[in-house]
């Protein structure tokens, strides 16, 4: 249970909160007693690592990359930065969006690894529970490595695992009605 007088919950998202995601997050928790504290982490995408996989993509193809394809560390970090900018943007709008439902919401964006700081935020406010908000990744969960699967094993709260951008019933269609489990 949380720490406070309030019921903490936090969301990791992948992508951009659509207006359906919001409602119902905030859903999952009317009949909770407690007022309820959402906190957002979104990571941002590590510039480098993207140019890497735009670059591998380039030589995949059996395209040799010419000079101008080539960037320095200038580059990268002018990248860097519009990424940075770009998952602000997004991070506000998923605050807005919850709020708009009447949640009480903080949100931020995260650089280090997405489930590092889901278990250091869980922590930090003591979470009752942690939500997963993310795209299909069906070769990641096979394997158990996508971001759900590493948490459950990490954090001592139950985690709930939710595809953004598809309601209840399309989910549960998809996963036979996967839901909040504890560890």
């Amino acid at each position: 249970m949380s720490q406070s007088a309030t019921y903490d919950v936090v969301l990791l998202v992948e992508q951009p909160l659509s207006v359906q995601d919001a409602a119902q997050v905030r859903s999952l928790h009317q009949d909770v007693e407690e007022p309820v504290r959402y906190h957002v982490l979104l990571p941002v995408d590590d510039a480098a690592a993207r140019v890497e996989s735009a670059m591998g993509s380039i030589a995949a193809s059996e395209v040799l990359a010419s000079p101008a394809l080539v960037m320095d560390s200038e580059d990268v970090q002018a990248v860097q930065r519009e990424l940075l900018e770009q998952a602000r943007t997004d991070c506000t709008g998923c605050v807005d969006k919850l709020a708009r439902t009447g949640a009480n919401v903080t949100g931020e964006v995260v650089s280090a690894e997405p489930i590092e700081a889901l278990s250091a935020k869980v922590a930090e406010v003591g979470a009752a529970e942690a939500i997963i908000l993310t795209r299909k990744h069906v070769v990641a969960e096979f394997f158990h490595v996508d971001w759900t699967s590493r948490a459950r094993r990490k954090l001592g709260v139950p985690i709930l695992h939710l595809l953004e951008h598809e309601n209840f019933d399309e989910q549960s269609e998809h996963y036979g009605g996967e839901g909040v489990t504890g560890l």
